[in-house]
Parts: structure tokens; C-alpha cells; sequence
């Protein structure tokens, strides 16, 4: 069975793949980062999730000699022209403040009409040989943005997502119903067959 390195030290990350992957019946050996401790966190200084993700899975193919996947993704609101994308994670200033994040991004958009509070999660999930071999695809989550913040499920911006056709946020999303339709599990579903066609 071939090994496959996802560029991530979070379980939950690795989980969700494998069940991902397991759904469309791909046969690998999915492990995290925890299994390299010696590998260092890639710093993600790309312009966008593509260029995020294809760092950090070629830093890691590098590394461990073996086929590795990373991911980046955000939120990108219509009005802010795409913003805050990449730098979702530190919006407020200090990296996975989610309520600090969720609190400046309310009050930015607090003038803006419900009709075009258009947002989506966006995900680039990538593919690194360690050749040299890649392959990126992306996923959308599309949605508007509530003006409080709903559910207890999920993390991130999931409170303020009103997921597009549903009356729920995507925190008021059980995790099989969000995993269905969400950007992380389009990309890594999309990226499900080029993995079974280049390794196997």
C-alpha cells in the first residue's frame, strides 16, 4: 500500500481525508505530520491558496521522501473583492483568533446590505511528487454572511456562513452534512482520483 503524507499536525485533518478517500474506495496509507516530528512547519507565504498548498506539499514531499497533499483555504468575501482569502486565519492580527477574526469582519461588513453579503469558503488541496509531479484543484463553499453568529459546530467563520439554499450556518451543519458539500471535502474528493491515477 502506498504511504501518502498529509502536510497537516491536525488528527482531525487526517480523518476526514481518510474517510474522503475511503468513500471513493482509494486505497492508501494516510498519515500526518506527527509521524515526521522532525519535518519543520512550512511557512505559507504564497499569494494564494494554490501557491499555499503547492509549498507546503513540496516541502513535504521533499522532506520525507514520499507523495504528500496539503491543503490552504479562507474565506473570501464578494464585497471585501475576495478578502481576507489567505490571510483568514489572522484577519484581526494574531493567528486563529477565530472570535476576534469573526468580531473585526462583522463590523466591516456592518454596512453592507443583506443582498450582497455574498461570501465562500475557497480550498486548493495539491498533490507533490517527490519528482517533482503536481497537481492542484480547488473547492467552493458558497454562501452569505449573517450579521450574528449562529451554531456551535465547525470553527472558524463556520458561525456567520449561511450555507446557499439552507436556512443554517455551516456551525448549524452536523459534521456528515457540512463534510458533503463543504470546500475542503469538494477539493479533496476532487483530488481523490489523481491520487489513485498517479501512485496509486
Amino acid at each position: 500500500m502506498s504511504r501518502l503524507v498529509l502536510a497537516t499536525r491536525n488528527a482531525n485533518k487526517v480523518v476526514e481525508l481518510q474517510q474522503i478517500f475511503a468513500a471513493v474506495g482509494l486505497d492508501v496509507e494516510l498519515v500526518g505530520m506527527d509521524a515526521y516530528p522532525d519535518v519543520p512547519d512550512v511557512p505559507e507565504t504564497g499569494l494564494t491558496f494554490a501557491a499555499n498548498a503547492l509549498l507546503k506539499a513540496h516541502a513535504v514531499a521533499r522532506a520525507t521522501g514520499l507523495p504528500a497533499i496539503a491543503d490552504d483555504s479562507g474565506l473570501c468575501v464578494a464585497a471585501l473583492n475576495g478578502m481576507p482569502g489567505i490571510f483568514s486565519a489572522r484577519w484581526a492580527g494574531t493567528h486563529g483568533d477565530d472570535s476576534a477574526n469573526l468580531r473585526l469582519l462583522l463590523a466591516q461588513l456592518s454596512d453592507i446590505a443583506d443582498e450582497h453579503r455574498e461570501a465562500w469558503f475557497a480550498c486548493a488541496a495539491a498533490l507533490a511528487l517527490p519528482d517533482g509531479t503536481e497537481r492542484v484543484v480547488e473547492g467552493r463553499f458558497e454562501g452569505t454572511l449573517t450579521r450574528e453568529p449562529r451554531g456551535t459546530g465547525g470553527f472558524g467563520y463556520d458561525p456567520i456562513l449561511q450555507v446557499a439554499g439552507d436556512t443554517r450556518t455551516a456551525a448549524e451543519l452536523t459534521a456528515a452534512e457540512k463534510n458533503a458539500i463543504s470546500h475542503r471535502g469538494k477539493a479533496f474528493r476532487a483530488l481523490a482520483p489523481i491520487v489513485s491515477e498517479l501512485i496509486g
